[in-house]
């Protein structure tokens, strides 16, 4: 057999192995929190739009929740201000919320916007406070004080927030048509007041409330990895709360596999944390046997 041949035969294999699912995700919501280096490399970029394109072009109706963390606090630094951060959450004052406005809302959400319509797509950027979709409230924290480990003092975040409700009508309403909705994780009070909300979070809701089959979650690791650093899938909500109790899951993947947890209640079908570090991660953990990451089920 020629090389042609083969690389023939190869790609008829790929196409093949995706028809199933294909067939069985047609005209599913799927939820794609984008994220991590994916969000930084241009080729990375590029291949995230083009699975994005692929997925509403074979039938499935995606929906993007991004976030945009480094991109804030590169700006924030050159304007001259600091961030601190209280449990991995940036406190956020008026100025700063400027800023996150500016960037999730303008700059990063744009980018995504316009990489997706060059490469065919045809998506329309939103944040929260379009029709009020994302109502949000104020977070505060609890810490113990100094003194007396019993007694706990609240701790201001500022505009840092988390999602109380959803309207699903605009989404409903774009993905269901030919658009392909990308949403900058920023809530708003029934005062008006604007909220940074994790886009973890904001994603997890977003498929919760539209009964999603997948939430797909990037990220910088391989996905839930064993204590010998081998990647686990295939994990049902029992084994999810063993790994935490053991330590096998730690530090900053447990409030995304909490997020996981959370929408798998929820109803969402089935959530998976892959890795954006691949190119053309999202196809290859949607239409593989294989996948590219972890896949967390309800069972």
């Amino acid at each position: 057999m020629t090389m042609q041949k083969k690389a023939a035969h190869q790609i008829a294999s790929v196409l093949t192995e995706a028809l199933p699912y294909i067939q069985r995700f047609k005209n599913k919501v799927i939820v794609v929190k984008f994220g991590g280096n994916a969000m930084i490399d241009e080729a990375l970029k590029n291949s995230f739009a083009r699975d994005i394109v692929l997925m509403k072009s074979v039938g499935l109706m995606p929906i993007v929740v991004h976030g945009g963390g480094p991109q804030i606090g590169n700006l924030l630094t050159k304007l001259g201000k600091t961030s601190d951060f209280i449990d991995g959450m940036r406190v956020t004052d008026s100025e700063t919320m400027d800023v996150v406005e500016m960037v999730l809302g303008g700059l990063v959400n744009k980018e995504i916007v316009n990489l997706i319509n060059q490469n065919g797509g045809k998506a329309v950027g939103l944040t929260g406070k379009d029709g009020n979709f994302i109502r949000a409230k104020k977070i505060q924290i609890k810490k113990a004080t100094v003194d007396n480990e019993e007694a706990f003092e609240l701790i201001d975040l500022g505009h840092v927030g988390e999602v109380t409700a959803i309207d699903t009508a605009v989404l409903d309403m774009l993905s269901q048509s030919d658009f392909i909705p990308v949403i900058a994780p920023i809530g708003v009070c029934e005062d008006g007041q604007s909220y940074n909300i994790n886009a973890d979070l904001v994603a997890g809701k977003i498929a919760e409330e539209l009964n999603a089959e997948k939430l797909i979650l990037l990220t910088n690791t391989a996905g839930i990895l064993d204590k010998q650093g081998e990647l686990l899938t295939g994990l049902s909500l029992a084994d999810i709360d063993t790994l935490i109790a053991d330590g096998t899951i730690s530090s900053g993947m447990i409030p995304k596999t909490r997020c996981a947890t959370d929408a798998l209640k929820g109803g969402v079908t089935s959530v998976h944390i892959i890795d954006g570090r691949v190119e053309h991660a999202v196809l290859l953990e949607l239409f593989t046997d294989q996948g590219v990451g972890t896949l967390l089920l309800n069972h």
